[in-house]
This record gives structure tokens, sequence and C-alpha cells, in this order.
């Protein structure tokens, strides 16, 4: 993986502005702590910092390959899965390469098909090639967005980054905020539109779309997207397919040149994707896997069941270690350590994010780069297939908005007296009706069919890119790669039209998939509830948000003072979030979550001087 950087301006001469495309590219150390690099010509500037993954030597970037009279020079950060179908693909079409890295494959798949190249793609990427004689450069984004995009049009330029502080690096390019940007943070933050970078003029590659900028003007278009039709396969060849379809895509993510290990929390998802990867490695000779899991000092003391946590991990973690025989490393993080981290959080995200439980990953993924350098997770099951409680309960299907963040009016009365007036609630409509007239409809379906096409739709375009952002910005901020086997295109097309009755097959979360992986996985630990990723119920985490916050309201000089109703969010952080009535996002985001949020607005307005306009 990398941190890639680019200015495009047709009217002015970039030859002596490197030092501006080097200070981008900078930024992005942490993606990529190994090699940095630039390329430099009259109107184009890229700049690239590299993860060795793979082909040490021959993967180097910028890349540049010429094809007749023409050049193209790519910078690119993410991996491809059918790198060899590919290779042999082009090799018959007449290439030539001098390298086995992922990275040639792609620009000279670029020179063969052009734009329409990424749809011979398979895996996770985000790009962008300059050709040099024709003056255009191509950027595109994989299909899920498992690898984040940005971009700025502006003064007659065009500026892309892997990130947002990369964008802001450039001295044309301000950290404003305006109405909208607000709208973003506090009416659906940590989530954002798809597209929507917060900061005004930034914007975002959505999943799934490519852009062209030449010297007659930009085009964005979509180059992916779902399409609904009857599923005709029996259970029993719908059960198949999709083991196959899993198992193939966890040993394609398995390449790699450097140490790779697996997240394993003892849930359904994470034990599938370790114990795929482990028969692999004894298949193949690799030996022993490591695997990684993440708790809390006194968790086992203050964890109390309920209906979203049913269960601690950890006997289910030893149950799986015991099963595949990994090499186990238990991360356990402290308190003082986790609150200390919301601030790394928000300089790794560029926003306010999902407070401890982007911390906590931020920690979990310091300590495993410690030893290996690519990780495999399980993030994108409970979308694709139906694990979350509003998958199931009749209140949240039928919920006129996203079923994971009900609280757009207690989120506006947080608000002080003049932004009090911004039209959250209608913002936050607008959005979720946008999304809801995006879904591919199937002639004939029933009205309640279709309704779980859309809860389906809102999670994979909605929720779990938040997730996926969050893992990429968490991970890649401590130089670790994690993959997401979950996130083939292959499984989520073809499970876009499994019925929901089939999903849900035997009255559980994720039963079509449990049902795939038998044998694969102990029998406990197949039909284990689903528990989500694991938060501190240590009392102590509370007291900590509490007392940071306390201390963020006596500060005049706190910024998020300016927008916030001090009265009510004093109530909010006296009474440990329980005034504010409902979750701020999701299962996970409750009281201690909340007061962290707000600690992690200010720390975002002060560190990056945002300014409202």
């Amino acid at each position: 993986m990398c941190g890639i950087a680019g200015w495009i301006d047709y009217q002015r001469d970039l030859r002596d502005e490197n030092p501006i495309i080097e200070r981008m590219t900078a930024s992005l150390g942490h993606r990529g702590p190994d090699t940095k690099s630039s390329y430099i010509s009259k109107h184009g500037l890229l700049g690239h910092r590299r993860l060795i993954v793979v082909d040490p030597s021959g993967g180097a970037q910028p890349m540049t390959k010429r094809l007749g009279e023409k050049t193209y020079t790519m910078v690119y950060n993410g991996e491809l899965y059918n790198t060899e179908d590919l290779r042999k693909e082009l090799k018959d079409k007449g290439h030539t390469f001098n390298s086995y890295s992922d990275t040639e494959v792609l620009l000279v798949a670029y020179m063969e098909w052009g734009e329409n190249c990424v749809q011979h793609l398979n895996g996770i990427y985000a790009f962008g090639i300059w050709n040099e004689v024709e003056k255009t450069v191509f950027l595109a984004r994989d299909r899920l967005g498992v690898k984040p995009l940005f971009y700025n049009l502006k003064n007659g330029g065009l500026f892309f980054a892997s990130e947002i502080k990369a964008l802001l690096a450039h001295p044309e390019i301000d950290p404003v905020v305006t109405t909208e940007g607000l709208c973003e943070v506090f009416g659906l933050g940590p989530a954002r539109s798809p597209g929507n970078g917060v900061f005004k003029d930034i914007n975002e590659i959505k999943p799934g779309y490519c852009l062209t900028y030449t010297p007659q003007g930009v085009k964005i278009k979509s180059y992916w997207q779902l399409e609904s039709k009857p599923h005709e396969d029996s259970l029993g060849d719908t059960i198949e397919n999709v083991r196959g379809l899993l198992i193939d895509a966890i040993e394609r993510q398995l390449v790699s040149d450097v140490p790779i290990c697996t997240f394993l929390s003892g849930g359904l998802d994470s034990s599938a994707i370790a114990s795929v990867t482990a028969n692999a490695f004894k298949r193949d000779g690799r030996g022993q896997l490591h695997t990684y899991s993440i708790d809390y000092v006194d968790n086992d003391q203050y964890f109390k069941p309920s209906e979203f946590q049913p269960n601690a991990d950890s006997e289910w973690i030893g149950r799986m270690v015991s099963h595949i025989d990994s090499k186990h490393h238990d991360i356990i993080i402290d308190t003082p350590q986790l609150t200390e981290a919301l601030e790394a959080a928000v300089l790794s995200t560029d926003l306010p994010g999902m407070a401890d439980v982007d911390s906590s990953l931020y920690l979990f993924c310091k300590n495993v780069k410690q030893n290996d350098t690519v990780a495999l997770s399980g993030e994108c099951a409970d979308e694709i297939f139906g694990g979350y409680p509003w998958f199931r309960r009749r209140e949240d299907i039928e919920a006129n908005t996203f079923p994971w963040s009900k609280a757009t009016t207690e989120r506006r009365n947080i608000l002080s007296g003049d932004l009090r007036k911004l039209p959250l609630e209608e913002y936050v409509a607008t959005k979720y009706e946008e999304t809801l007239r995006e879904v591919p409809r199937m002639k004939g379906e029933s009205l309640e069919t279709h309704r779980m096409r859309e809860i389906f739709y809102l999670n994979m375009k909605w929720f779990m890119i938040t997730l996926l952002n969050r893992k990429d910005r968490m991970s890649m901020a401590n130089g670790l790669e994690v993959r997401v086997p979950f996130a083939d295109h292959r499984i989520v097309e073809y499970a876009w039209n499994i019925p929901w009755e089939m999903k849900y097959l035997g009255q559980r979360e994720k039963g079509l998939l449990r049902s795939a992986l038998k044998d694969i996985l102990p029998e406990d630990v197949r039909t284990r509830k689903k528990s989500p990723y694991p938060k501190t119920h240590n009392p102590a985490y509370l007291k900590a948000v509490q007392q940071w916050m306390g201390e963020i309201m006596q500060d005049p000089s706190s910024p998020i003072l300016q927008v916030i109703n001090q009265e009510k969010v004093k109530e909010i952080v006296e009474t440990g979030g329980k005034s504010f009535g409902k979750p701020w996002f999701g299962q996970l985001m409750t009281g201690p979550q909340l007061i962290a949020y707000l600690i992690q607005v200010n720390l975002w307005m002060k560190h990056y001087n945002v300014s409202i306009e």
C-alpha cells in the first residue's frame, strides 16, 4: 500500500513547483514509510510514498512506460488480486513486462484498455495515470471504496491525494468548512456523504467511479453498479457458491513478499478468514499463521452482556487459536493510551471519527505492525450478508432514515444558537432519499423485498464505507496494509440478489454465511451469536473523557465553543451522555463515545485551524 498525490495544471509551468508536491507527498509518509519519489513535467506533478509489499525492486513509483509515441506515468495505492490472470492476458496481446509487480500490470492494462481497464481489475486500488503527450490524467477508485482518493478542482488546476491532509498541504487549498461541512460533521458524522470531503471544495472519488481531466475539462462517471435480477440458484448451490467465492477471495489476497497475518476476534467473519488462511499456509508450506486480537485492561471485570454484545471474545479466540494452531498475540490496551490516542486518530482521519472505536484500532494496528506488514480482516460481511440488528428489527426496517443514526434532532440541539438553525434534519433526509433513488429495482418484486434491498444498499454505501475508511486510516497511519476479502466485488455482486429469506437462513443473522462455513469452523464458533467490535467497558474511560471535555469547556480558546450549546454539552458531560437519550451512531457510539466525538471535533478544529464560512 502507498500514498499518492498529484497536481495537474494546463495554465502553469509546474517544473519549479516540485517543493509543493514533495510537501504534499511527505504528509503521506505514514502510508509509505519505505521509499519516496516524484515525477516532474511542465503541466503534471506526481508524488508517491511506498509501503513495499510485492516486488521491492520492480514496483517503484511513479512508474513510467512508453507505448509508441505516448508516455504514461502512474501513481498507485492498492493491490490487485488477479495480477497473474491479467499479465497472461496482456502478454497474449503483445505486451512485455520488466517486473512481477501488480503496479506494472495495472499501468499496462490502462495502456491497452484505457479507462475501461477498471472493468478488468479485481482488487483494492486508487490510482492516477498521466498521459504526457495527450495531457490527460485518469483517476479511479475501487468498486467498494476500500482505498481512498480525494481531489480538488481550483484555479484551473486538479489536485488529488490519498488523504485530505495532503491536499491541505498545498498553499492554495485552505481548511475552510461551510454550513454543508457542519451538516456532515454534526448531522451524519462519523459517516460522510459519498464523495464529500467535508472541507470546502474537497471531494472524494466515489467507490466505483473514475475521473478524466483534460484541457477541455473534467468528466466523472460510474463504472460499476449493482444489478438487480432474479436469484435462480437453489439453496444448496447458493451455499456452495458463497463458500467457493469466499475461499477464492481469501486465498487470492495472500500474495505478499512480506509477513502476513490475520485479525481474530473469535467471531464468524474473522474466524473464517483465519481458518482458510491457516489451511492455505499449511498446504503451501508457509509456516505458522500469526493472529492478533484486541482487548482492554480490566474489561473482564466490567463487561456486562447486552443484546448487542452478548459475550466477550477471549474464550472464542482461544477456541480458534487451538483449532487452527496459530501463533496468537493478545494486544491489551489501557485507558490512558486509549484516551490519548483520540488525537492520533483525528490526525490519521483528518476528521472527527468513531472516537475510541478508532483510537483502539489505531493502537492495535501500531502493535501489529511491529511484527507484520499485511493483515486480513473481516469487515463487510455484516453489510453484505445481514449481520446487524437493523436487518431484523421491524422499527429499524421501517425507519424513514439511516437505521444506525436516528438522533438527528438531538444532534441539532447540541449546536449553538445560530447554528441550531442549520437544516440538519433536511440535510440528512435529502441524503437518505438520494441514496434510495439509486437502488436498482427489479421488475415485479414486492415492496417488502425492495425495502430489504434498500436496507442492504444503505449499509453498503454508508455504514460499510465508514468502517472501511476507519480501517484504512488507522492501519495505514501505522504503515500496515489491511485487506478485506469480504469486499471482493464478485461476492458482493452475487450476494446482492440472494433473497433475504436465504441470507436469514434458520432465522439467524448471516445464516447463509454460517451454512457456507460448515466444516471450516468449529461448530460452536460457527453458531456463535454476533458480537460487535470490542470496546472498553472500564468506567475509567468515561471519567477520562468527562475530565478532558470538561477542560475543553473551561478553556475559552477551545474552537468547539463557537459551534456548541455549552449548557447542553455540559449536561451531556455530567451525565456521561445519558441526557442525550440515544446512541450517537451505530451500536458502539453511546455516552462515552459521544463525549469523545466532541473531543475529536475540538481537536480537529484546532489542529487543522478550521475556519467556518
